[in-house]
Formats: structure tokens, C-alpha cells, sequence
């Protein structure tokens, strides 16, 4: 896990771990804004092929809005845009209508992001001074606090966030200010937790390119499926299972066509399988290994 700075693309901070790793086997579950900083969960090595079954759905993040001033890309990188609006803003004020944005939303994707509509980057198009029709998606604002301390009035307010994969949170600051009949950008936004993985668990760049053995920072690559059930094979199924065979299930029933985790006796991930109900077996989809 990398704690991303504040700068570099996602683009970059893969790039710059595939020189620190010297390997081109190098890939991200989910981009950060450039000015955005915090957990970003990298993949090196045979753990790219696991990409997709990682738990992303969850994010929380830390953002800081500055009310009175919209920019054209929700955030402090961009343009002021209309006049300046009332500023002075109380958390107070922010918990009264922070009511309205919990639970299961609609939110229309910002011309500045990466969503592709008809093919193109949404942000390719906002460089060109194009803005398109874009349809609202649902996302899920599972908690949302002001954080801020004291109940002054101010420009600038924090709040937590966490929220459903696919959430923007300049989006929210911008609803958020509107149902306040105010405008708002950010202007910082830290990404705490992606699906299972945390701050904690996370290095800098710098520490990772100065370090002796940059793989002392590489976690195990078990714990990309922590969150999949788990089914531990038999010494002599594992080669099987390598080979891609079945492996019948006699002690345990799973959901038909649920994802599987498949180890080794050794605590190993051999392979990620599909359990098949009609006959009562696990069919290995991706095979890795039984060895580190």
C-alpha cells in the first residue's frame, strides 16, 4: 500500500514503483486526483492478476472545504468560477443538511474526472472547454461528520467521509455547499481506508525508494481475499488444482457461483475458484501458486 503525496498522478506513483521494483508488473485498484493524498493500493508482481477481486467498494476520506468560492474542477487546482458567495460557514449548519446526504444518493460524475462517457475521459473533454450531458449514478454516503473543531463560523470545514467506491467527494462538497445556498471547492482530500487496507498499513514513496529492500513494504498477497471465503485443499488436490481441476466440496456449502479463496495447508493462496452448486465443487478461475 502506498501513502500517495500530494502531486503525482496515480500514473506516476505506478511508474515510480516500477523503477523502485525494477518490473513492469505494477497496477492500482482505483486512481487518486493528483492533489489528493493517502492510501492507494498498489499491486507488484503475480498480485496484478488479483486486481479484480480485491474489496473496493468501501472509501473514507478526510476532506477539508473552503466555502464561498467554486472552481471549475471542484478543487483548489482550479479556476474560480461566478462570484463569491457567503463563506462563513458553522459545522453546525453543515450537520443540518449533512442529514439529506447519508445513505443512498444521486450524484452527477464532475467533468474533471476520469469517467469515460462514450469512450472519453470526461477531464480529456473539460481541458478542451467541452462540458457534456452526464447521467446521475447512485453512490452510498455510509457516514458522514464534521470534524472541524469548535462551532465558529469559517471558510474552511473538514469532514469525514465513507462512502461507496465510485463516490466524489468534490461532488458532495459542491451539493453540500449548494443545500447551504453556497458554493465550495476543496482544498485537500485524504483517501484513510480503500476496502480493507488503512493508512497504517501504508508507505511512502520516499520510504519505499530508500529502503535497503523495498519488499520489507510489500504485504502478503493473501490479503488482497481476506474478505472472500476461504477453502483450504488438501495436500494432494493443490497440483490439481494448478492444473485447473475441480475440487469437490463435502464439509462446507458455499453460495452457487460465490468467489472462493483456495489455500494450501501451508497458509498459501493457490488459486481464486468459482463454487459450482449443481455439482457441489470449486473450479479454480485464476491459479498463482502454492509458493512465495
Amino acid at each position: 500500500m502506498i501513502d500517495k503525496p500530494a502531486g503525482p498522478t496515480s500514473h506516476d506513483v505506478v511508474a515510480r514503483v516500477r523503477r523502485i521494483f525494477n518490473t513492469r508488473k505494477v497496477g492500482h485498484t482505483g486512481t487518486l486526483d493528483p492533489f489528493a493524498t493517502g492510501v492507494m493500493v498498489v499491486l507488484v508482481g503475480k498480485a496484478t492478476r488479483l486486481a479484480r477481486f480485491v474489496d473496493k467498494d468501501v472509501k473514507e476520506y478526510e476532506a477539508v472545504i473552503r466555502f464561498g468560492i467554486a472552481t471549475d474542477t471542484g478543487d483548489l487546482t482550479g479556476k474560480p468560477i461566478g462570484e463569491p458567495q457567503r463563506h462563513n460557514i458553522t459545522a453546525a449548519e453543515i450537520d443540518n443538511v449533512l442529514a439529506g446526504f447519508r445513505g443512498e444518493i444521486m450524484q452527477v460524475p464532475p467533468m474533471y474526472s476520469a469517467k469515460k462517457v462514450d469512450g472519453r475521459k470526461l477531464y480529456e473533454l473539460a481541458r478542451r472547454g467541452e462540458e457534456i450531458e452526464r447521467s446521475a449514478v447512485q453512490v452510498t454516503i455510509h457516514e458522514a461528520e464534521v470534524v472541524s473543531a469548535g462551532n465558529e463560523p469559517s471558510e474552511i470545514q473538514r469532514l469525514r467521509v465513507r462512502c461507496s467506491a465510485g463516490t466524489y467527494i468534490r461532488t458532495l462538497a459542491e451539493d453540500i455547499a449548494k443545500a447551504l445556498g453556497t458554493a465550495a471547492h476543496l482544498t485537500e482530500l485524504r483517501r484513510t481506508v480503500s476496502g480493507q487496507f488503512s493508512l497504517v498499513q501504508s508507505a511512502t514513496l520516499d520510504a519505499l525508494s530508500e529502503a535497503g529492500e523495498p519488499s520489507e513494504y510489500v504485504l502478503p498477497v493473501e490479503m488482497l481475499v481476506e474478505h472472500l471465503p476461504r477453502f483450504v485443499l488438501k495436500q494432494d488436490r493443490v497440483q490439481k488444482t494448478l492444473d485447473g481441476m475441480s475440487t469437490r466440496v463435502f464439509d462446507r456449502i458455499f453460495d452457487a457461483g460465490e468467489t472462493v479463496a483456495m489455500f494450501s495447508l501451508k497458509d498459501e493462496l493457490v488459486a481464486v475458484g468459482t463454487y459450482h452448486a449443481d455439482e457441489n465443487s470449486i473450479r479454480p478461475i485464476l491459479v498463482l501458486g502454492g509458493s512465495k
